[in-house]
């Protein structure tokens, strides 16, 4: 262990911050951090917006769900998979850019994800807390609208940033075994090791809720999954000039 494993084995999500600014230093440094990511074949096919003004928080809030943090976090960056720039680059070569393809799609949304988890450490290495507010992709043309997204840009998710107000948990995770498979793929593991996760989430939320929440991994994943979601997506995204040919 040392301190970098150690920090990333405290990581929880902060719903509850302290009105105490962000300065513009450590968020360029946080930012600076996040450009550090892998990117693929140095695409870099990421942007994110930093939002304070407190009208499009409140907005990007409802978006979102109505989730207080939204509106009241410091600093919310929303983090868009992004290549604009690279069309960019090819007519600077004269090149005609084939943006359409599912593997542009899957280079860019892998891009702009591993940036933002750069970002995530880099804060909470520096005493911020953050949470991940993937509620903006309830209505992404809005969100579109709000910060003037252009074409083959797509927000994917928000990230609440700043001070934490009080402490907050730290969520079990999946039992090891069901995540680190050796030499091969074994779904054999499975059943012992989600049984064991539902009876360690049902204890977590019940002493967490004071008896209030009584339910597992396995109905929160068949709630999340039993329906279709969000289904408008795809149509979004190949407006914004993401086609899967």
């Amino acid at each position: 262990m040392n301190d970098v494993t150690e920090l990333l084995l405290r990581h929880r999500s902060v719903r509850s911050f302290k009105p105490d600014a962000v300065s513009d230093d450590m968020l360029e440094t946080i930012v600076r951090c996040a450009q550090m990511a892998s990117t693929s074949s140095n695409v870099q096919a990421y942007t994110v917006i930093a939002v304070t003004n407190p009208e499009t928080k409140r907005a990007l809030s409802v978006v979102a769900g109505n989730q207080r943090h939204v509106e009241q976090c410091p600093v919310l960056l929303v983090w868009c998979a992004d290549l604009s720039r690279d069309r960019l680059a090819c007519a600077n070569e004269g090149v005609t850019m084939v943006s359409g393809t599912m593997e542009n799609f899957i280079v860019a949304t892998v891009d702009v994800a591993l940036a933002a988890q750069n970002a995530a450490v880099a804060a909470e290495s520096l005493g911020l807390g953050i949470v991940y507010i993937g509620g903006l992709r309830n209505d992404l043309r809005e969100v579109t609208r709000l910060l003037n997204v252009p074409e083959l840009v797509y927000p994917i998710f928000g990230m609440c940033l700043g001070y934490p107000e009080g402490p907050s948990g730290v969520r079990p995770r999946l039992p090891l075994r069901a995540v680190l498979h050796r030499e091969a793929y074994d779904a054999g593991v499975y059943a012992a090791a989600v049984a064991e996760y539902d009876k360690t989430m049902r204890e977590y939320y019940l002493e967490r809720t004071k008896g209030k929440r009584d339910t597992t991994w396995s109905k929160e994943m068949a709630d999340k999954f039993g329906r279709p979601a969000r289904a408008y997506v795809r149509d979004y995204l190949e407006e914004q000039g993401f086609r899967f040919d």
